[in-house]
């Protein structure tokens, strides 16, 4: 039994170096199924209790992470966990703040910065990454 995502589930998104990781919003009840073994919440406030180990990223919705080291940090432990297991990253709709670190998650994952938030809008959701500034901080963030 895999300890990482099935491919088909809702929400997962396929990296090129084969991880999975899953993008979600806390504003919706957790998906049925396995649950995961580290979530990422980028959230303005103290996110919600879950069972597994979390990291909170304090992310002001529809603006940019307050620590941007704090960020490049998670992601990286993110990225070497999703090897082996289950990571998700959620924000209230899942779709600005997730598309974002999903995006930059990308660059860690060696996608080209330019490139990362279309390969998150075709892989995980075409509404993912909402504002300018996003977009901007995605094509300026540097693994």
């Amino acid at each position: 039994m895999s300890a990482t995502w099935d491919q088909q589930a809702p929400g997962v998104l396929r990296l090129p170096s084969g991880r999975l990781v899953r993008g979600r919003g806390v504003r919706y009840p957790v998906p049925d199924g396995p649950k995961p073994a580290f979530g990422v919440y980028l959230l303005g406030r103290m996110p919600p209790e879950v069972t597994w180990e979390k990291r909170w990223v304090r992310w002001p919705d529809f603006w940019l992470p307050s620590d941007r080291e704090v960020l490049a940090e998670t992601l990286q432990e993110a990225w070497a966990r999703a090897a082996a297991e289950r990571v998700e990253f959620a924000c209230g709709g899942g779709h600005g703040r997730t598309g974002t670190a999903l995006a930059c998650l990308a660059v860690v994952d060696g996608v080209p910065r330019g490139e990362a938030v279309a390969y998150v809008r075709e892989h995980y959701n075409r509404r993912a990454v909402e504002t300018p500034w996003q977009r901007r901080f995605v094509g300026r963030f540097r693994a």
